[in-house]
């Protein structure tokens, strides 16, 4: 029997719809590129969604917080979704992704093949659960942002699996001997508190857990439940993450609910009147394939702080290394190794060493088992996402391969600061015409608006300045000028807490995995400008009351002498913060 195809064409193809995949294709599409992203689950995020639940944690540190694609994404449910439930959180990132002009998504499919020529990939095929059909993509560039490396094995792309061996790099953290030993997986729990006594009847297959001697060293108290996920629930290191995955997942199961059994029901642990809510069936993944770019990011790298001339993206997670035996391991559930926050990576990481039309992006871009302790965590992979998305629209732009891009890889740059990607140690550059503009504000520090600094950086300052509300922001240019378009960043506060009263770890995350009885509802950073508006010579051509964006860009498409700026209102501070007004 012959088979049919729904066939597709595009200038990228994006394989895997986590926050890596969904930034990469939003990036190219908004560059102008056709872009087809293929995910095999019925929704996007990977394991940020409503079928994981993991969270998307990031750098540390004061200031280190991504922005860019990922902190639009965060804002937008911040503003949405007060109470961080999931299912509104999967409906944000839904619109994200199909919102989105020039971006076609196909949900529920699997990459199962990939017709390669020549060092490159013409076409991939996927299989679709829901409609029973049969996919073909073909694209110029391939993006496989699928965390498994699946286009690896399919188009011959070189690949790492396992840990390295400590002398092949010289990292101190890794094994004497190399092997195949990776981080597992984790089936994630969550609990609610109800006002009455629940109780809970474990399955028979459940893993009885009967006293503390397996637990001793992971929280488990409902006391701890507040800022814990479960994420130690982990097995299936020591096997193959992948091939193995059906057991392992089943081994998590039984776990899980038997873990759940001993809170409720071995020993006193104060969990009379808290419910199992959530179980995973689907784990959450650390670790499987690694693809080989120009550039292996290795221990060293990262703990020296990444000082890449290509640099694209920025990490800031400690190495934070599971034992392969997971919960199975009787001591400490991970072992953390310090790394500065942030650490560059450099885009030589982002493209296959051997396949001339294929970049990756996410926790499977070209790292040793070490380094990727640290840039496997979401934020840092969505970063990486919009990196590879906005290089692979300038190749295709410029008719280039990835690889080419190295070689003009400041345009890359420019455009993912101007997309407000923060990449430590440089700095935008506004236009001619805005740096020869007269600046007059309503604040003395009105010339930190046009030095291309759009945050806090360490031993410069704010960066910022503070304006009264319905004060003016006043660009007089010299001689009247072409203005394309203005550009605004206003402050996010990258430094919030948004539960009264809360707990650092659990208000950076966009949605919150166990309710205590009575949880209050988040807020929004009052340090945020919700009213604004946008005059050129004097008529308004831009307002809004319900801004909650930290990007603004405006077209303006005209000639222009001046161009003002007016904040209206904030979220609840006095006067409005902003970072940067440009044009």
């Amino acid at each position: 029997m012959s088979v049919k195809f729904t066939c597709h064409k595009a200038d990228i193809c994006v394989v895997g719809g986590g926050l890596a995949g969904m930034c990469a294709a939003i990036s190219a599409a908004r560059y102008g590129r056709s872009v087809v992203l293929v995910h095999d689950r019925p929704m996007f995020g990977g394991n940020a969604s409503s079928e994981v639940r993991m969270w998307p944690m990031g750098a540390h540190g004061k200031s280190r917080r991504e922005t860019g694609l990922f902190e639009e994404i965060i804002l937008e449910n911040m503003h949405r979704n007060p109470t961080r439930s999931y299912p509104i959180w999967d409906s944000v990132l839904f619109e994200a992704v199909k919102e989105q002009a020039g971006l076609e998504s196909i949900l529920n499919c699997s990459v199962y093949d990939a017709e390669t020529e020549d060092g490159r990939i013409r076409s991939v095929c996927g299989w679709q659960t829901t409609t029973y059909r049969h996919h073909k993509i073909e694209a110029d560039i391939f993006i496989d942002c699928s965390g498994d490396s699946i286009l690896a094995e399919l188009s011959g792309a070189e690949y790492r699996h396992g840990r390295e061996a400590r002398e092949e790099f010289g990292e101190a953290a890794a094994p004497a001997a190399a092997d195949r030993k990776t981080m597992g997986n984790s089936c994630l729990l969550q609990v609610r508190e109800t006002p009455n006594k629940i109780e809970f009847t474990p399955p028979k297959w459940a893993r009885i857990l009967p006293d503390e001697t397996e637990l001793s060293t992971r929280p488990h108290m409902p006391d701890q439940f507040r800022d814990n996920n479960f994420w130690w629930l982990e097995l299936g290191g020591t096997k193959d993450t992948i091939e193995d995955a059906e057991e392992i997942r089943d081994e998590l199961l039984a776990l899980a609910f038997g873990v759940w059994d001993h809170i409720k029901n071995c020993g006193d642990h104060g969990a009379d009147n808290w419910e199992l809510d959530f179980a995973g069936f689907l784990p959450g993944k650390r670790e499987s394939r690694r693809y080989v770019g120009d550039h292996i990011l290795t221990q060293s790298d990262v703990q020296s702080g990444g000082k890449f001339e290509d640099i694209i993206a920025y990490g800031g997670w400690r190495i934070d290394d599971h034992p392969p035996a997971g919960f199975d391991h009787r001591g400490e559930p991970t072992t953390y190794y310090d790394t500065p926050s942030p650490f560059g990576i450099p885009y030589r990481c982002l493209y296959s060493r051997n396949v001339e039309n294929l970049m990756f992006a996410g926790r499977n871009i070209s790292v040793t088992h070490v380094a990727m302790a640290a840039s496997r965590v979401m934020a840092t992979c969505a970063m990486l996402g919009q990196a590879a998305g906005t290089a692979a629209a300038y190749a295709k732009e410029q008719r280039i391969s990835p690889r080419e891009v190295t070689g003009r890889i400041g345009e890359v740059q420019r455009r993912l600061m101007d997309d407000d990607c923060w990449l430590p140690g440089l700095r935008r550059k506004v236009s001619e015409a805005c740096a020869r503009a007269t600046l007059e504000a309503d604040t003395p520090d009105a010339e930190n608006l046009r030095n291309g600094a759009d945050r806090p950086v360490d031993n410069e300052g704010d960066n910022g300045c503070r304006v009264p509300l319905g004060g003016e922001i006043r660009y007089t240019l010299v001689g009247p000028a072409y203005v394309d378009r203005v550009r605004i960043v206003f402050d996010s506060d990258l430094d919030r807490e948004t539960l009264k009263g809360g707990i650092q770890e659990i208000c950076d995350c966009p949605t919150v995995c166990n309710r205590p009885l009575n949880m209050e509802s988040y807020t929004f950073p009052s340090t945020m400008v919700r009213g604004f508006e946008l005059a050129v010579d004097g008529e308004v051509i831009f307002k809004t009351e319900d801004n909650c964006q930290r990007l603004v860009k405006i077209p303006v498409g005209r000639v222009a002498s001046t161009v003002i700026l007016r904040p209206l209102t904030t979220y609840g501070d006095s006067n409005a913060h902003i970072f940067s007004f440009d044009f």
